[in-house]
């Protein structure tokens, strides 16, 4: 395939890193096998097998590439065990949101059940450990096991703070730097880590990958209102129906009169929705101007991530990560 007709920087990426992709894959399929439970490689298949982009571990292998890792595998190993956590917390995330959908395909507790799909998740966060030991970092286990653990303490905020009108911005953003932020800082960091770069760059990485990733998020809550349901996969106002408290409703709420306190209040920590609640709620997210504002929020993150590859060496795999920062946003242009 000819890189320079590939537009996204996410494909670029993936066809510059095409035999380590394919080293990932393998050692997934391979990892992802049990001899005694059957169930266990089909319901990961069914999820692994979806598509999806596999940023997460292509981010690792990019990190180490681009910080000069040339020998051994230990970069295969970690985007591998970047990708189980990510599935891991998949799996578990579709039994706590109660969701029959995901890629556009029926979620495996949907199609086996809640309890196949917790156990299997506990599976390949155990899987994950395992490929993170046989690194024989510390350092790298240290981050991996700070990000998966952040990752569950933000889900628990956010079943918390979920339709509590007192969720503000903080909290949505301690949010976001658990349930996606976190996964994407640890996939950049520890490809720093096994090539030996220096604290700085180090943290240069992890800023990188945190600010991508509250970018990308934001940028996901903001389509749910104004996004091309083709191309996002969701129906416009779903967040608003499941009654969650996303960066433009917070927004919106903060600068609400007492009567639209008492809509959100209604629709939201109530659940009591009608018709024509959807449209009421964009008007006055309209009114305030916090779809424009949530934008800007995004752009503001995905600046702050190229800013952060800038202190890193000159590579045209950085130049690719600088693009991907854009992209992350250009969808809501």
């Amino acid at each position: 395939m000819d890189t320079g007709t590939i537009a996204k920087p996410h494909e670029r990426l993936a066809e510059l890193l095409t035999d380590d992709m394919a080293a990932v894959n393998t050692l997934i399929r391979t990892r992802m096998t049990s001899e005694h439970a059957p169930r266990i490689p089909e319901v990961t298949a069914h999820l692994v097998e979806a598509g999806g982009k596999r940023l997460r571990p292509m981010l690792t292998l990019a990190a180490a590439r681009m910080c000069g890792y040339e020998s051994g595998q230990n970069h295969v190993r970690l985007a591998a065990t970047v990708e189980f956590i990510h599935t891991a917390t998949l799996l578990h995330d579709d039994v706590v949101d109660e969701s029959g959908q995901r890629r556009g395909r029926p979620t495996a507790n949907l199609l086996w059940d809640n309890k196949s799909s917790v156990l299997v998740g506990d599976y390949l966060f155990s899987r994950s450990f395992q490929l993170m030991v046989e690194t024989g970092s510390l350092r790298v286990l240290d981050i991996l096991a700070n990000a998966s653990a952040t990752i569950a303490e933000g889900e628990v905020l956010q079943m918390t703070a979920a339709q509590d009108l007192a969720t503000d911005e903080s909290v949505y953003l301690q949010v976001v730097r658990g349930k996606t932020a976190a996964l994407f800082s640890a996939a950049t960091q520890v490809g720093g880590v096994i090539a030996g770069v220096p604290e700085p760059q180090e943290k240069a990485l992890f800023d990188y990958g945190d600010c991508l990733g509250i970018a990308f998020q934001i940028a996901d809550d903001l389509l749910d209102y104004q996004g091309d349901s083709q191309a996002t996969g969701k129906n416009v106002g779903d967040d608003f129906r499941e009654r969650k408290l996303t960066l433009p409703v917070i927004k919106a709420i903060a600068q609400a009169t007492p009567e639209e306190r008492g809509f959100w209040q209604r629709t939201i920590e109530k659940g009591r929705q009608e018709d024509g609640d959807l449209t009421e709620a964009l008007r006055l997210m309209d009114k305030y101007g916090t779809l424009e504002a949530t934008r800007t929020d995004a752009l503001g993150w995905a600046t702050k991530a190229k800013a952060a590859l800038s202190t890193l060496p000159d590579h045209h795999i950085r130049d690719l990560l600088t693009e991907l920062a854009d992209y992350v946003v250009s969808r809501l242009n």
